[in-house]
């Protein structure tokens, strides 16, 4: 899986990981993939309601040690 952009957000609360991811994606194009990596629990839920609202694609989601990586594909 080609990783086009990636932003962290480790510790960053809800809703910065989202305003940020929202950012990034805006700068690229349709079917690029944008990793995000963070620390608040919450982004697993906060990714999926992002995903469904906005059209985009939630690729992958998994927690490694006590960080959440998030991967979602332009739409």
């Amino acid at each position: 899986m080609e990783i086009h952009k990636e932003i962290d957000t480790r510790g960053l609360n809800c809703p910065l990981p989202i305003l940020k991811a929202k950012k990034a994606l805006a700068d690229m194009q349709s079917g690029q993939l944008l990793r995000v990596v963070a620390t608040d629990s919450g982004s697993l839920r906060d990714f999926q309601a992002f995903a469904r609202q906005t059209g985009n694609e939630l690729v992958e989601q998994q927690q490694v040690g006590e960080e959440y990586i998030h991967v979602l594909r332009r739409r």
